[in-house]
Parts: C-alpha cells; sequence; structure tokens
C-alpha cells in the first residue's frame, strides 16, 4: 500500500455516509422531487403541496463607536483625541421566507406527464435534453427557469406552472 492509498472499507463507509447526509442534487436543486407531506394551515387535505425556503441574508456590520470624544482646548489645540472602539455584529439584511404553492399530486406525475412537461419546456427553450420522462436535473432547471420570472424559485413543479403550461385542467367555477 502506498502512503497515499486510502483503504477500501474506509472509502465505502465514506461514500456511504456522504450520500447519506445528501440533501441536494447536484447543480443545487433539492432532493426532493415532486411535493411534500404536509400541507400549509388551512389547505384542503387531499391537495398536494411544495414548499420554497429562501435563507436569510445575514451580514457582518463593523462599525467604530465612539467612547470618550476628544479634549480640545479655548485655542482649538487637541489635548487628548477621541478614544473609539470597533464594534462588530450580524445583522439580518433579508428574513427567512417560506413559500407555500400547490403541486400536481404524485400519481398525475407520471412518466408521459414528465415527458409531455420537458416538450412543453423544450418548446419555450428552456429544456435542451433529451424527452425521457424522468423528472431529472436538466428537467428541474427548465422548471425553475420557466417558474422564475413569476416569482418561484423553485425546480418543483407548481399547478399554476403546470396550468400555465397546459399540462392540468384549469378548473373552472361551478355555478
Amino acid at each position: 500500500m502506498t502512503p497515499h492509498a486510502i483503504p477500501r472499507s474506509f472509502a465505502v463507509a465514506a461514500l456511504a455516509l456522504l450520500a447519506a447526509c445528501q440533501t441536494a442534487l447536484p447543480g443545487g436543486e433539492p432532493a426532493l422531487v415532486s411535493q411534500i407531506e404536509a400541507v400549509p394551515p388551512g389547505a384542503p387535505a387531499d391537495t398536494c403541496w411544495g414548499k420554497d425556503v429562501s435563507p436569510a441574508v445575514i451580514e457582518t456590520v463593523t462599525e467604530q463607536v465612539m467612547l470618550q470624544p476628544a479634549e480640545i482646548l479655548a485655542d482649538g489645540t487637541i489635548a487628548s483625541p477621541a478614544i473609539y472602539k470597533t464594534e462588530t455584529r450580524q445583522a439580518i439584511v433579508k428574513e427567512r421566507k417560506e413559500t407555500w404553492f400547490q403541486t400536481p399530486c404524485a400519481a398525475q406525475q407520471t412518466p408521459d406527464f414528465v415527458a409531455s412537461l420537458q416538450r412543453a419546456l423544450a418548446a419555450r427553450g428552456l429544456y435542451r435534453g433529451p424527452v425521457t420522462g424522468e423528472m431529472d436535473i436538466r428537467t428541474r432547471r427548465a422548471v425553475r427557469a420557466y417558474q422564475k420570472p413569476e416569482g418561484l424559485d423553485s425546480g418543483i413543479l407548481s399547478l399554476a406552472a403546470a396550468r400555465k403550461l397546459g399540462l392540468v385542467a384549469v378548473e373552472w367555477p361551478t355555478e
């Protein structure tokens, strides 16, 4: 064994640990493929929902705080300079935000549905991959690109976007 070789059992254990901890797909997409089990307060139980969480933006602020002002004599000369101290603190620039949105339920997201989604996104110049019927990273990126101008920065397909793409029927109010 060379000095830089890693024992196979250690490498396998490390890969298993990394796989268990991975919560995002390559490209920053969350591992969640469709929707989450919980529903927002007041939502009908037979609906499916996704949630986009924008983390808070926090910045470090450093400022000089005067502890003692300068002592200035009557003739304008400085007897002693002002004394300052440097304070550093964290400031929230943008609050954390949770956005709930309705999604097509898992039963609707069949391979045929996803293939139609891929074709619809390709027709709009957003999807450039093969039509596979799988909700892969390319499809998720195209969904994000489609929804972002509407204010939803998520790779999870919203029901509103699915309706706008013509993939889900629009419900008309009954009179």
